[in-house]
């Protein structure tokens, strides 16, 4: 897991920012002015209590010419990065990549690339592309022969022939990143750099061709040896206390071509997080079921395993599924379910029954935020015939879960109730259990079916009664290690004034703004609330619970029912979490 300076477990949620950075019109950056920068940032802290983004940044952008780094490209992210550490977040710099380059594509092609520059291109001579008969943009990656080529030029370290001269395509790609990160941590301010996590070498890693051999065989000879020689760069350069978040092979959870996910690299250790995507691939094309309670238990227990036997911590740097479209209606009970299983690896139905036996929560940043959602004006491929306006402006996605009114406003476009989470994002000690429920419609703007997949027993009626029809949550902890509380992120349907706690630090019907339960605002928020909870000092050992409700529907909540809680509570952790 992820530590603070105070020692304390950290929970990473929020969003990645964006896919605009594979835009000409933006520069190839997430957004087009600091100021649209800030605007999201703010935007973000306040409606969903997000604490991190992984920022996106370009190659193409790095290094546009053979030779040259283009320093104000940089300056630009360094502004635009300092709008989310100034409001603390904390920041996971992604060099970001998708079929390798937009300039593998001929301008009447179906799709498009991001990553590599136009000289790498020109220097490698690649045949003229064609996906053939492709359902997902990402086919390209098994049916393009550009494409396939390109990739295989670079993990090979192909020597090209440049007008600066002969180059290793890899030997160039870490040359540049290690210029971008001295140059990056030079500009930026201590506090903006401490914000920094660390660094993803290089999206969605694909093969372009095994060689023979397997998808492991590939990780092991050649994804791996390039991640070490970007942990060196990353030293060289002075980010040496700041861990690597690598990806492996990118088809290793898909549902369809299974291949890799590092069990032949070893242990990666404190050095190296282990990085894994997650989309539904059966569901975006050929499975037409709903998702519902547990549906994603398995995946997102199977990336708890890995980070497990690689020796480190987890992290699911992209998730998400489309908001227009077929198939769409399914995507706000699929992201609810994505959710809930990084929250808990177990069913809602089966949680209170063995609640230890849903692992560690899982850090996440949702694919995407993009402010321009739907208003873009991306000439595609260069080509002035087609000119991309709707959706996410790349490729006919749209993913985006904000967009802006006429006014500049930003608004979810997804159930708030699904963005915006009770969270646990620092626990003084150590995370023994955790779920919500967070009651969100299956459809869109407040309509469709709601159901509670958390559901309380039958042998805790007092318990039950308190959360029916109720968003709540639940916090089990081992602490404590040090002075600072353990919080977790209230959402904005909790207000203050209408949250229950319940638990052995403390019990309220309101919560207060000061005490050893109380609420206080996010940082670099005005309406954003944190719950912090506090234990008394001297019992570092001991088991804590939190119980979180939002009581601001239903009938007022009495003294009664908070006793029968409390009461219930206790002997249920007890039983589930014996002392010792």
């Amino acid at each position: 897991m992820f530590r603070d300076a105070d020692g304390r477990e950290v929970t990473l949620r929020g969003f990645n920012v964006s896919g605009s950075a594979k835009l000409y019109e933006n520069g190839l950056l997430p957004f087009r002015t600091s100021a649209d920068a800030a605007r999201s940032a703010q935007a973000m802290r306040d409606l969903t209590g997000a604490n991190a983004v992984r920022f996106l940044i370009g190659w193409e952008g790095v290094q546009p010419a053979p030779g040259r780094i283009d320093h104000a490209y940089l300056d630009r992210a360094v502004a635009q990065i300092r709008a989310f550490t100034d409001r603390g977040f904390r920041v996971l710099l992604d060099y970001h990549q998708d079929l390798y380059s937009s300039h593998l594509f001929n301008p009447g092609s179906w799709y498009t690339g991001d990553g590599a520059p136009e000289w790498v291109i020109r220097a490698g001579g690649y045949p003229r592309e064609s996906c053939g008969i492709c359902l997902l943009w990402g086919q390209n990656m098994q049916t393009n022969a550009a494409v396939r080529q390109a990739a295989h030029d670079f993990w090979h370290n192909r020597v090209l022939t440049t007008p600066a001269g002969p180059v290793g395509v890899q030997d160039a790609y870490l040359a540049q990143a290690k210029a971008a990160m001295t140059y990056l941590k030079q500009r930026l301010p201590q506090s903006a750099f401490d914000g920094i996590v660390g660094l993803d070498p290089f999206n969605e890693p694909f093969d372009g061709g095994l060689d023979g051999g397997t998808g492991l065989d590939w990780e092991k000879n050649h994804l791996m040896p390039f991640y070490q020689r970007f942990r060196t760069a990353m030293d060289e350069a002075g980010w040496d206390a700041k861990p690597a978040f690598v990806e492996p092979l990118v088809f290793w959870n898909t549902g369809f071509f299974e291949q890799g996910g590092m069990t032949s690299a070893g242990r990666l250790g404190t050095r190296m997080v282990f990085n894994s995507h997650y989309y539904d691939g059966a569901r975006m094309t050929l499975d037409p079921s709903p998702a519902s309670d547990g549906t994603y238990a398995a995946a997102m227990n199977e990336i708890r395993r890995r980070a497990t036997d690689l020796g480190t911590a987890p992290l699911v740097s992209e998730f998400g599924n489309k908001l227009s479209g077929t198939g769409s209606d399914r995507t706000p009970w699929m992201i609810r379910a994505m959710y809930q299983a990084m929250d808990s690896g177990l069913a809602g139905r089966d949680w209170w029954s063995g609640p230890a036996a849903g692992g560690s929560v899982l850090s996440s940043m949702q694919w995407h935020w993009d402010l321009y959602s739907g208003r873009h004006r991306e000439l595609m491929n260069g080509n002035p015939g087609k000119v991309q306006t709707e959706g996410d402006g790349w490729n006919d996605e749209d993913h985006s879960v904000v967009a802006a009114d006429e006014a500049g406003g930003l608004a979810l476009r997804l159930d708030a109730r699904v963005l915006d989470r009770l969270y646990p994002s620092a626990v003084d000690g150590d995370t023994l259990a955790f779920a919500f429920e967070d009651l969100a419609r299956s459809g869109y703007g407040g309509a469709g079916r709601q159901q509670a997949w958390l559901t309380v027993p039958s042998s805790m009626p007092g318990l039950a009664a308190l959360v029916k029809d109720r968003q709540y949550g639940v916090l089990v902890w081992r602490g404590s290690v040090g002075a600072a509380p353990t919080e977790l992120h209230l959402p904005r349907s909790f207000t203050p004034a209408g949250t229950v706690v319940v638990g052995d630090l403390g019990t309220v019907d309101g919560v207060p703004a000061s005490g050893p339960v109380r609420a206080v605002h996010e940082s670099g928020s005005s309406s954003a609330y944190k719950l912090q909870l506090t234990a008394a000092p001297g019992s570092p050992g001991a088991v804590h619970t939190a119980l979180v409700v939002n009581t601001t529907t239903g009938a007022p909540v009495t003294a009664g029912q908070l006793a029968a809680a409390r009461t219930e509570l206790s002997a249920w952790t007890n039983r589930r979490f014996p002392a010792g």
